[in-house]
């Protein structure tokens, strides 16, 4: 089990870093120079939540992790922790910037955006699992039975 979560993990990571990557290529390119900082990280918000969500179905599939509480949110905090990690490093290589100064940088707007994303990051394989244990539990209600005993030529008057 701790294999496929620390795989889930780096997985999960690696995808949602991979688009964000993008985006951010593409967001400092055009939309900073047109609208600003603070509306270009909140227009790339409503991007990244799909690509959160999709990556967190698709490797808890891909990948078999339990439906544990444990198990999920170790897999989405190793993958927080190696998105902070690359994001940090990221900055501080490549702007010339300390983490202090980064932080002070950061828009009060779209910084606590930002956070609120990076929590349903952590947490949406827990959310991505609760909707299956929901859909699975919704799947033998009595009226989907009822159709099945009726689509198998079953009469419930007989």
């Amino acid at each position: 089990m701790m294999t496929r979560t620390i795989s889930g993990g780096f997985a999960y990571f690696a995808l949602v870093f991979g688009a964000g990557f993008v985006l951010g290529v593409l967001r400092v390119s055009f939309l900073v120079p047109r609208c600003g900082e603070r509306l270009a990280e909140l227009a790339e918000m409503p991007v990244m939540f799909p690509v959160i969500v999709f990556s967190a179905i698709c490797v808890t599939r891909r990948f078999a992790i339990p439906l544990s509480t444990s198990a999920r949110l170790g897999m989405g905090l190793l993958a927080l922790a190696l998105l902070l990690a690359a994001e940090l490093i990221m900055v501080v290589t490549s702007q010339n910037r300390s983490l202090a100064d980064y932080i002070d940088s950061r828009d009060p707007v779209s910084g606590t955006v930002y956070l609120a994303m990076l929590v349903l990051f952590a947490a949406m394989p827990i959310l991505a699992g609760r909707s299956v244990i929901h859909r699975e539990r919704n799947l033998e209600t009595p009226n989907t039975s009822f159709h099945r005993t009726c689509a198998k030529g079953h009469h419930a008057d007989r």
